[in-house]
């Protein structure tokens, strides 16, 4: 299996398997072989979003991301946009 279920990590249902070193079981050269397909944590990354519970969430940070603080600032329409794409994927896993 190359997920497994997390069990009181939400948003998130799944986590990748990571090999012996910790890397993704997808990640080839430095590049992602299921780019197109990759579930959610993923593409959050480096911002993992964390549940506060009552329904709230706040977006937290990868320290370990060689990215962080560098680049331009990331707006907050940038971090609604990935909430609400968690919303989506949320609603999808219920049905």
């Amino acid at each position: 299996m190359i997920a497994e279920e997390t069990g009181g990590f939400e948003p998130y249902v799944y986590a990748m398997k990571k090999t012996k070193d910790g890397k993704c079981i997808f990640l080839r050269s430095k590049s992602c072989t299921i780019y197109p397909m990759r579930p959610l944590v993923c593409r959050f990354y480096p911002f993992p979003l964390r549940s506060l519970g009552n329904d709230r969430y706040v977006f937290d940070y990868a320290e370990e991301c060689p990215g962080i603080g560098k680049g331009s600032k990331l707006k907050k329409s940038f971090f609604k946009n990935l909430f609400q794409e968690a919303c989506i994927e949320h609603d999808k896993t219920r049905k």
